[in-house]
């Protein structure tokens, strides 16, 4: 579980988060909603302490996570996973080094321990003979599931996705998503998403945040999204589907 409370974010003088309140729950794929520049990448870069808060605290399971001093943040950083927008693969190494790059910062294991880490991390989520290869040689759906391997390779608490759909065609994302929702359960982590993709929100939302101009605009489930009176919220989402299917018809050509 991951609590923020009352937590603001500045640049240069100028709000981007304003006392956000939420609770992500553990097991589920908690999501984050909003338009581009709504401050929704500033807030999952807050919490997993990329960007200093002003304001407010992050607790991860009952520890103030942006009071700790930088040696015991590390620590707490071995329990958390991420998967940024693009994947973020290193182009220069190969599937199986990509993976274990965080066993190799973290850990102490034998290279034969981690090699077996990476290839049961590499099964999970479906690749097989592809451990000598490059990013440059696999798709762009394979390149995600790489990085999705690398992200559970410490076997983590917290899950953090960043735009996880970005630059995939429909059906890629939809089993980008499911996999995701897989893990999550399966790992019974705390996983938070960012997305601007609303069939990602049908799919796998099991809690929903949106923000707006860097405030919790509305907050729910998947179910309860679309009896919303939240004229923000609404027009969100009739923007999301309506470029969703301008994407699917230029996918088709």
């Amino acid at each position: 579980m991951i609590e923020v409370k009352n937590v603001s974010k500045s640049f240069n003088g100028i709000p981007v988060l304003k006392d956000i309140n939420v609770l992500f729950e553990k097991g589920k794929t908690n999501l984050i909603i909003g338009q581009s520049g709504s401050g929704k990448t500033v807030l999952l870069k807050s919490i997993v302490g990329l960007h200093d808060i002003e304001i407010g605290q992050i607790i991860f399971d009952g520890v103030v996570f942006n009071e700790l001093d930088f040696k015991k943040k590390k620590e707490m950083r071995k329990q958390i996973g991420m998967l940024f927008q693009g994947g973020a693969l290193f182009d220069s190494a190969t599937v199986e080094e990509n993976v274990m790059y965080p066993l190799d910062m973290f850990t102490e294991k034998s290279h034969e321990e981690k090699r077996e880490r990476v290839n049961e991390c590499l099964t999970r989520v479906n690749i097989v003979n592809a451990n000598k290869l490059f990013p440059a040689e696999i798709s762009g759906g394979m390149q995600k599931r790489v990085a999705i391997a690398r992200a559970i390779a410490l076997n983590p608490k917290y899950l953090f996705c960043d735009e996880p759909n970005s630059g995939l065609d429909p059906q890629t994302a939809i089993l980008i998503d499911n996999l995701i929702k897989e893990i999550t359960e399966e790992y019974n982590m705390t996983t938070i998403v960012n997305t601007h993709d609303m069939n990602s929100v049908m799919e796998i939302g099991d809690k929903v945040m949106f923000i707006y101009k860097g405030e919790k605009w509305w907050e729910g489930t998947r179910d309860g999204i679309f009896d919303s009176e939240n004229k923000e919220l609404n027009e969100f989402i009739f923007a999301s589907k309506l470029s969703q299917k301008i994407r699917d018809l230029k996918n088709l050509h």
